[in-house]
C-alpha cells in the first residue's frame, strides 16, 4: 500500500532529476511550501507527457473513482494493484492512456495494531528523489469531474519490505519513469516494465519515525527523522 508520501523538494528538483529542461517551466515554477506529510485527497505534484513530448508537472488530486463506481457507492481508490490495473474495468482505461509519475522523496507505512500504529519511513538509500508509478484521468486541457485524479500503482513487497507492509509502490529510476509515461508504450509493455525494472528492496532504507505523522495536517521535517522504538 501507499497511503502517505513526502514531497519536500522544490518542483524543479524533480524535473532536474528526471533530466527535463527546467527552462521550460519558467522562473519560480509555482513552487509551494515543502510537504513532509502528503495524504490522499490532497493535490501533490504529478509528472506527465499529456501535453506532448515536453513534460509537465501539475498539482492533481490523489484519488480516483469512475462515475459508475460512484453510483454504486464504491469508495474512492488511492492505489491500484499492478496485477489488476491493466485489465480490470476500474482502471483499464487509465492504465492504457493515463500513465503518469508521482515524484516523491519517500513514503510512509504503518505496523502494529489499530490505535498503536507505528509509522515507518521508506526512502532511497541515496536519498535522491524517487518516481512512483501512477495512473490518472487528468488532462491539462480538460475539466474533470469531482472524483477525478490519480492513483499510485502498487506491487507485492519483496525482501525486508514485507516486514513493514505486504504491498509497496512501484518505484522507477528516472529513465524507466520516462518510459512508463510514454504514450506510445502499450499497456502490456508498461505492465512488463513495472514488473521487470521497478526498484527492489535493496534500493531502500526504512526506519521508524515519530507518531506525529499519524495526524493528517502535521507537516514538519522532523517527521522523517528516525526514532528509537
Amino acid at each position: 500500500m501507499c497511503g502517505r508520501i513526502t514531497q519536500h523538494r522544490a518542483k524543479l528538483a524533480y524535473a532536474m532529476e528526471m533530466g527535463w529542461n527546467t527552462d521550460a517551466f519558467g522562473e519560480g515554477s509555482g513552487d509551494r511550501i515543502p510537504n513532509w506529510n502528503v495524504p490522499p485527497g490532497s493535490n501533490p505534484w504529478l509528472m506527465h507527457y499529456f501535453g506532448g513530448d515536453h513534460g509537465g508537472i501539475d498539482m492533481v488530486n490523489w484519488g480516483y473513482r469512475p462515475s459508475w463506481a460512484a453510483e454504486k457507492g464504491i469508495p474512492i481508490a488511492i492505489n491500484a494493484r499492478l496485477e489488476k490495473a491493466a485489465t480490470g474495468p476500474y482502471f483499464r482505461s487509465l492504465f492504457k492512456s493515463g500513465r503518469a509519475i508521482v515524484p516523491a522523496d519517500g513514503w510512509y507505512e504503518w505496523t502494529g495494531a489499530a490505535g498503536k500504529k507505528q509509522p515507518w519511513y521508506i526512502r532511497l538509500k541515496t536519498d535522491r528523489p524517487m518516481f512512483l508509478a501512477a495512473i490518472t484521468n487528468y488532462r491539462p486541457d480538460k475539466e474533470l469531474h469531482q472524483d477525478s485524479g490519480f492513483v499510485i500503482v502498487t506491487a507485492a513487497a519483496d525482501g525486508g519490505l514485507v516486514d513493514v507492509h505486504d504491498r509497496r509502490p512501484v518505484v522507477f529510476a528516472p529513465e524507466d519513469a520516462a518510459l512508463w509515461m510514454d504514450n506510445d508504450l502499450s499497456a502490456e509493455q508498461a505492465e512488463q516494465l513495472a514488473r521487470s525494472v521497478s526498484l527492489g528492496p535493496d534500493a531502500f532504507d526504512w526506519y521508524p519515525v515519530s507518531k506525529d505523522v499519524n495526524k493528517v495536517g502535521t507537516n514538519d521535517k522532523h517527521l522523517i527523522q528516525p526514532v528509537e522504538l
